[in-house]
């Protein structure tokens, strides 16, 4: 379990860009928002097999930790989720960014649109929302026994999942790569990068003092 831990979080992470392809097709994937809090609700596994299985006190409560704020802000996402959901009535990726072709939802519903990022930034384990890497009470976090290959694979699993989030969160309620009746594929990685930068932006303007 030790090995697989990181092994099957990156797996989860990069499980989650299976939907990008369905984006823009017209054979998109009817039930992509249900996949994607099914997938991203099996994360809490990953870390709590990573904290068990570390045979260390710190591990396990840096786990816990990180298995308590995880499943609280599923709460709240799904509940966030609910609105667009009601308001396009579909559960594809595809025809939410479709229907916002005209308009942004995060017009329509701008606390909504803040409530869900700041449910991305505690998903994904941002400051500051790093409980679950508390330097100064329990070392490192859950992560603590992993180094060279295990401590990678783990990182590079929470930065995919920042950078999928980016991507859903463009699509839920930023058009996409819609732009008021203007398409555009550049102007949608654009939307992405934006929401990757803010996460790096709230990580250096509110750091965790203690």
């Amino acid at each position: 379990p030790y090995f697989i831990a990181p092994i099957f979080s990156l797996i989860l992470a990069l499980l989650l860009w299976q939907l990008y392809p369905s984006l823009y097709s017209t054979s998109y994937f009817k039930w992509g928002i249900l996949f994607f809090l099914c997938v991203s609700g099996l994360n809490v596994y990953g870390t709590l097999l990573a904290g068990w299985s570390s045979n260390s006190k710190y591990a396990l409560l840096g786990s816990l930790r990180a298995i308590a704020q995880t499943i609280s802000y599923e709460v709240s996402m799904a509940l966030v989720l609910l609105f667009p959901l009601f308001l396009v009535g579909s559960f594809s990726f595809f025809e939410v960014g479709e229907s916002q072709e005209s308009i942004w939802l995060s017009f329509l519903m701008l606390p909504i649109s803040f409530i869900w990022f700041v449910t991305c930034v505690a998903e994904t384990n941002r400051a500051p929302f790093d409980f679950a890497e508390g330097e100064s009470e329990l070392v490192s976090g859950f992560n603590i026994e992993y180094g060279s290959a295990g401590f990678a694979l783990i990182f590079l699993a929470e930065y995919a999942n920042i950078l999928v989030m980016s991507l859903f969160s463009s699509i839920l309620f930023f058009g996409g790569s819609y732009m008021f009746f203007f398409e555009s594929d550049i102007m949608f990685m654009l939307k992405i990068l934006f929401f990757a930068f803010l996460f790096i932006w709230v990580r250096g303007s509110y750091p965790r003092f203690r």
